[in-house]
């Protein structure tokens, strides 16, 4: 009879079937048939349990990354070499380190801050970087969250105003590679894609065709961001972006840079910032006149000088989203996180110019512009009141670059 009914029992594949079959067996009080019957059920019937952590290769992080990456790979990976790889490391370990736990292993340091610059650097999906790395998705998305979140935290340093000596050197530099004195940076623009928000989306809707954010910067002559602003709508003019920025209110408060003038053609120039025709005319900011086919050739060399010192910021949004190409794609992330990430890789673009990080000029491919504003768009009216209260002062400056420059081109032939 028991045999009879343990094979009975084994043909059920149903789990409620044997369920109501032991029921029956306890309720006529065949405790012991009861106890051998489910302790074979457990046996034949048993399955394996979940495991809490899905075991992911780690083949390629642990034996080809770390084991055999040349110094060429690691800046054809993430942009920058071993050296500066440890540097970024020991920076943001106190910020980024997690413990170890009882039901699972913290993915250590140096893995976190490859992931974000794995992402940075190639702008790959999630799901991609996941499978590369042996992580959950969740897991790469926390990486490059934290890390970018650090490095703003502590390592703004790197971004930082001139003063002191280090104005004075950018000065210099300015007048000696590109032959313009009392400058201290050029300003500029550029459109950073963005995923259409859900709110708000005709704001951040440009005139190129696509929804982004602002980065203003101003760069030194080496093409290193010394002060950055992220996050205004790609919609506004770039003027009202410079007139909501710090670098304007410490202007227009007169500490922006130190009282330090030079007598240019009889007229005492303050330190100067470049910008393009849609900047208004300012004394600490200098643009180019406005062509209408009519300009003498004082003008047009004084043009032609100032376009020529204002590459530096061209050439820095190009270096910073050919290393960084997450900012030539639609980010995956939040819109208030993209301001994050957006400085971070500015961040990284300053401490890889200032180690000497290889760039391949390849990186450069596929690059659009940098998205400036032309002149043709209407300024804002604060700055139009402004522009005409502080026009006279300015002419007199541009004036004065226009007749030095011009005594120097007669001189020279």
């Amino acid at each position: 009879m028991e045999h009879a009914l343990l094979y009975t029992l084994f043909r059920m594949q149903s789990k409620r079937r044997r369920r109501n079959f032991l029921r029956r067996l306890r309720h006529k009080k065949q405790h012991l048939l009861f106890a051998a019957f489910s302790l074979a059920a457990a046996v034949h019937f048993r399955t394996e349990r979940h495991t809490w952590v899905k075991v992911r290769s780690q083949h390629w992080w642990e034996d080809i990354v770390l084991a055999s990456f040349t110094e060429q790979d690691w800046v054809s990976s993430f942009r920058l070499g071993r050296r500066t790889f440890a540097y970024l490391c020991v920076s943001l370990k106190s910020r980024i380190i997690k413990r170890d736990t009882h039901l699972r292993q913290a993915i250590p340091v140096q893995k976190r801050v490859a992931v974000a610059l794995w992402y940075l650097a190639t702008g790959s999906g999630y799901n991609t970087i996941s499978h590369l790395f042996g992580l959950s998705r969740s897991s790469v998305c926390v990486c490059v969250w934290e890390v970018c979140s650090a490095m703003v935290s502590c390592m703004q340093k790197h971004i930082q105003l001139p003063t002191g000596q280090r104005l004075l050197d950018i000065m210099d530099g300015f007048e000696r590679l590109w032959g313009f004195p009392q400058c201290a940076g050029a300003i500029d623009g550029s459109h950073i894609p963005i995923t259409a928000p859900q709110l708000y989306a005709k704001d951040y809707f440009n005139r190129k065709g696509h929804h982004s954010i602002i980065l203003q910067a101003l760069v030194d002559y080496q093409s290193q961001f010394t002060n950055i602003n992220v996050g205004w709508a790609g919609s506004v003019h770039d003027a009202r972006v410079l007139r909501n920025s710090s670098i304007f209110d410490l202007a227009e408060r007169g500490v922006l840079f130190p009282e330090h003038t030079r007598s240019i053609a009889g007229i005492d120039v303050p330190i100067t910032v470049l910008g393009d025709a849609a900047y208004p005319l300012m004394p600490w900011l200098m643009k180019p006149y406005s062509d209408h086919g009519q300009l003498m050739g004082d003008q047009q060399h004084f043009n032609y000088r100032l376009s020529r010192a204002r590459m530096t910021v061209e050439c820095a949004f190009g270096r910073l989203k050919g290393r960084w190409r997450c900012l030539l794609k639609q980010s995956e992330l939040e819109l208030k996180r993209v301001p994050v990430v957006v400085t971070a890789c500015c961040i990284l673009h300053n401490l890889c110019e200032q180690n000497g990080e290889t760039f391949d000029n390849e990186w450069l491919q596929g690059q659009s512009e940098s998205g400036t504003l032309e002149e043709t768009q209407e300024m804002a009216p604060v700055l139009q009141q402004q522009q005409q209260q502080q026009q006279p002062h300015a002419h007199n400056i541009r004036m004065a670059f226009t007749k030095f420059f011009s005594e120097q081109g007669r001189q020279q032939q």
